[in-house]
């Protein structure tokens, strides 16, 4: 298979911009330097130039002063006028020469500072001179020569000047010397660059023609990986281990493999005419979830595995898991795989039957379980039932004797009319606990008071532990959270704990027999201890107590506890058994808070009294 284009321009352009870089940088280097060398010799040429015009300046300006010193002598000895004729001359040279020179020093600031002061002494000298010629008749010669000094300090300014622009061309001559020495370096370096560059170049030859095999080489290994890859993927297609099928972003169909035909109930034939399209297949309620997988594809290229239906050709619904991605990020066909979930549906569905078989089973043995309870307290339940009924009598004929009195007594037949009805209404408060643990009804769970549920609880049972000599004692915390649970179930875990604690200590005649109920807040919930007297636990037992069929008793069915326990981990709360000391069992379970259960007992609602 032929790389793509991009990819052979791609390989070419590395070597191509360095080919041309390479001399494109060389040829700069070379221009830059012969520019500045250039430059510099020329340079250094202007100033050897103008240092030499310097010093022939100052040569004819020494001679212009020796010729004015001859003259000005020969006239004062000789006083012939034709020496004055020579004397203005050389004067007109001499001013000439100095104006020149301060001309050619300007750039310096020394060597003008010099000029400048020696014009201001060549001009005092020549008016002296003027002057000394002016009074030689008068005075004489030999007086005008006394007068008149030498031309030392002139010609000591002059000195400094040519030794000062001597060193200067010295200078110059040097610079010049080292740009020569530096032409023949720049010479000698474009040759070594040159070669270099022919080196470079023949390298580079060679390492493109082996970049060129090696990637020929790799593009003959690509082609060979793509064709395993292909096969690989084709050899999947036809596996027909889940569906496969080929799309558009419209949604047609384009190919499908016989795994997602067989799943669908279509053919050959079907997918060929073009009938096969992913928006008829899809149905009304899956098209939105379809859209947004569109939009996905378009953004992104790829879409995340999930759930949705497709319409079978016999128009029953097939569930599927799928995914799928575009071939190209900007194309518009794409790849997905379907996998049929119709048998991981089947098995869901078992499994919730099964689950709810299981909780009415569990139910059903919870209710068997309260029955069972509620029938062992039966003469307990008689004595609590018949105490207010009793009572309530017993008010009524009080009642009936104050009305027969003379005169009546009305205030004393309403308070037992008042008695009346609190004794009927705590009657009806212990029938409806004993009706709502008796019925088979579905949990029905809110917030409740876990001390008052334990205290209707123990009103059931306190017959039953009077006539076993049981003391029951509490120790309830105060402030308690309410607890977000099923009340009747709750109930009944604390009647099974305490029938089975009066149970334990019904065979004990050596010490009291006591049960301790206690409450106390937990650090994430509630924790109930129920604490006895009895024989304890046999440390064998504990790890079965809370098994389903295991009983300790000899009329037992060894579901109680296992109910209990149940029932405890449905609130999400753990039930476990320990020793007390120094003798007896402890029972306790913790239930969790559970959203606005951190509102306080005294701020619930009345709860219904057992």
């Amino acid at each position: 298979m032929p790389l793509p284009a991009s990819l052979r321009t791609s390989g070419l352009f590395g070597p191509l911009i360095l080919g041309v870089a390479v001399p494109l940088m060389l040829l700069a280097a070379s221009g830059f330097l012969g520019m500045r060398y250039w430059h510099q010799q020329q340079a250094a040429s202007h100033a050897v130039e103008h240092s030499r015009h310097v010093l022939d300046t100052l040569d004819r300006l020494r001679a212009n002063i020796a010729d004015l010193e001859v003259e000005r002598r020969g006239y004062l000895l000789t006083l012939d006028a034709t020496y004055l004729k020579h004397y203005g001359v050389s004067d007109e040279s001499l001013r000439r020469e100095g104006d020149a020179l301060q001309n050619l020093v300007a750039d310096d600031p020394l060597q003008s500072l010099r000029a400048a002061h020696l014009a201001l002494t060549v001009s005092a000298k020549l008016r002296e001179i003027d002057d000394v010629v002016k009074t030689a008749h008068t005075s004489g010669a030999d007086p005008a020569l006394a007068r008149i000094g030498t031309m030392g300090e002139i010609r000591s300014q002059i000195d400094q000047m040519v030794d000062h622009e001597r060193f200067l061309l010295a200078g110059w001559e040097t610079g010049a010397d080292a740009l020569e020495q530096r032409k023949t370096w720049l010479i000698a370096s474009a040759v070594v660059i040159v070669t270099v560059f022919a080196v470079g170049a023949l390298a580079l030859a060679r390492l493109e023609a082996r970049r060129r095999r090696k990637t020929t080489a790799e593009n003959v290994q690509l082609h060979g990986d793509l064709e395993a890859r292909d096969k690989k993927i084709r050899r999947l297609v036809d596996a027909n281990i889940i569906g496969i099928i080929i799309w558009d972003i419209e949604g047609r169909i384009l190919e499908a493999n016989d795994a997602f035909l067989r799943m669908t109930l279509y053919d050959r034939d079907d997918l060929a005419s073009g009938r096969l399209d992913r928006r008829d297949l899809t149905p009304a309620e899956w098209r939105d979830r379809d859209e947004r997988t569109v939009a996905e594809l378009k953004t992104i290229g790829t879409v995340q595995p999930f759930e949705k239906e497709y319409f079978r050709k016999d128009g029953s619904r097939l569930p599927v898991l799928s995914g799928g991605a575009l071939f190209e990020a900007s194309g518009n066909q794409g790849v997905s795989f379907v996998l049929d979930l119709t048998e991981r549906k089947r098995a869901e569905a078992e499994a919730r039957e099964s689950e709810r078989r299981y909780r009415e089973t569990l139910a059903g043995l919870a209710h068997a379980n309260r029955l069972n309870a509620m029938g062992q307290l039966t003469a307990s339940i008689a004595h609590e039932v018949n105490q207010p009924i009793a009572a309530a009598v017993l008010n009524a004929e009080a009642a009936l004797n104050w009305l027969g009195a003379q005169p009546s007594n009305l205030d004393k037949v309403r308070e037992a009319l008042r008695l009346i009805v609190a004794d009927a209404t705590r009657a009806g408060n212990v029938v409806a606990g004993i009706r709502a643990l008796i019925q088979k009804v579905p949990a029905r769970r809110s917030f409740l008071d876990i001390n008052e549920a334990i205290r209707e609880v123990i009103t059931l049972t306190r017959g039953e532990a009077v006539k076993a000599g049981v003391s029951v004692q509490t120790d309830f915390a105060d402030g308690l959270p309410l607890i977000y649970g099923d009340r009747v179930q709750l109930q009944q875990v604390i009647l099974n704990l305490i029938i089975n604690a009066i149970e334990a200590m019904s065979g004990v005649a050596e010490i009291p027999r006591a049960l301790l109920i206690s409450t106390a807040q937990a650090e994430h919930g509630i924790l109930v201890a129920m604490r006895d007297s009895g024989p304890g636990l046999d440390p064998a037992s504990l790890e079965h107590l809370f098994n389903a069929f295991y009983t300790t008793k000899s009329g037992g069915m060894g579901m109680g506890l296992a109910i209990c326990r149940s029932i405890i981990e449905a609130h999400e709360g753990q039930l476990y058994a320990s020793a007390n000391e120094p003798r007896g069992a402890v029972f306790q379970f913790t239930l969790p808070l559970q959203r606005d259960e951190t509102l306080p007992a005294e701020h619930a609602g009345p709860m219904p009294a057992a």
